[in-house]
């Protein structure tokens, strides 16, 4: 069996890439770090380092440790704060990873009434994509990760699953093309009769987000026929819509983007058929901790009103 402390060394060492450091980092003796690394791989009968330099390397077979390391490391301390919460250690502690545009709409207004429902819980908050929060959420430091998915066109190849995750889901929200507006033109989103035509900007410069809707970007522009040319990189929704407005280029944007924060020299019509599913995932079975649960409950009943562009 694994010695859990021996997987804390390789842990630090796997991020540090220093034997050095990670005895820095957990307050240990040098030779100490380098026995626990020995009898790791006494244990495991693997090589997993290799001298480089100073430093060290680890091995495809260390690197196959250390992701599992990290995993059972954030679940074991995730065990134990759920664990001081359940036994009246401490006030209810719960922590959530949402992407950007989640992080300015909803969870703002789902902090403030949990804050009003219980308010010794500790709500943190950190910022992430879906694949990232998906891999705090399994490695244990996050305890509810909020994702997205596209809903993609036939014959797309599908998007990773969650590995063991549950969602709740929270809202289902269009997606906007979102282009400069002529002086004339009014503000306000808006959708024509059959909606816009992406193959009338297949001549187009296009602004393209995170990796995540880049490739649903390809893959509807792929479905009207043409590659798109894509000039700028950014997930940043208040600058990608700034070079819209600029006329450097047109983009596709959900609707919690242009809810967040949207200028007004930017016109938004939903694009017909492109939709993103939000919801809320936490990792393992049920029941969930009381603080965790509580947050599932304010995410998932936001008003209406909230989720609107």
């Amino acid at each position: 069996m694994l010695d859990v402390t021996r997987l804390r060394v390789l842990d630090a060492v796997a991020r540090h890439g220093s034997v050095t450091a990670a005895a820095r980092e957990l307050n240990y003796a040098q030779p100490s770090v380098s026995h626990h690394l020995a009898r790791l791989e006494a244990e495991t009968g693997a090589t997993l380092f290799q001298r480089a330099g100073r430093g060290i390397r680890l091995t495809d077979a260390g690197r196959t440790l250390a992701r599992r390391a990290a995993e059972i490391l954030g679940r074991l301390d995730a065990a134990e704060s759920e664990l001081a919460a359940q036994v009246g250690l401490r006030e209810g502690r719960v922590r959530l990873a949402a992407f950007p545009s989640a992080l300015g709409t909803l969870v703002p207004a789902a902090a403030a009434r949990l804050r009003a429902l219980q308010p010794g819980i500790d709500l943190m908050l950190t910022e992430a994509e879906p694949p990232e929060a998906l891999r705090m959420l399994r490695a244990g430091y996050v305890d509810v990760a909020v994702i997205f998915r596209h809903d993609q066109p036939e014959g797309a190849p599908a998007e990773p699953g969650e590995d063991g995750t549950r969602g709740t889901p929270l809202l289902d929200e269009p997606v906007y093309l979102v282009t400069p507006r002529p002086d004339d033109a009014p503000s306000a989103a808006r959708a024509g009769a059959d909606g816009p035509a992406l193959a009338d900007y297949a001549e187009a410069r296009w602004i393209a987000g995170c990796e995540r809707c880049r490739e649903h970007l390809l893959q509807q522009c792929a479905q009207a026929g043409f590659a798109p040319r894509i000039a700028f990189t950014t997930d940043d929704y208040v600058a990608v819509q700034a070079l819209v407005a600029a006329g450097l280029g047109v983009t596709t944007l959900p609707g919690l983007a242009l809810q967040a924060a949207r200028h007004p020299a930017v016109r938004a019509e939903e694009l017909p058929g492109a939709r993103r599913r939000v919801s809320a995932h936490v990792y393992g079975t049920p029941p969930d901790p009381p603080a965790v649960s509580l947050l599932l409950e304010v995410l998932a009943s936001a008003p209406a009103g909230d989720r609107s562009p």
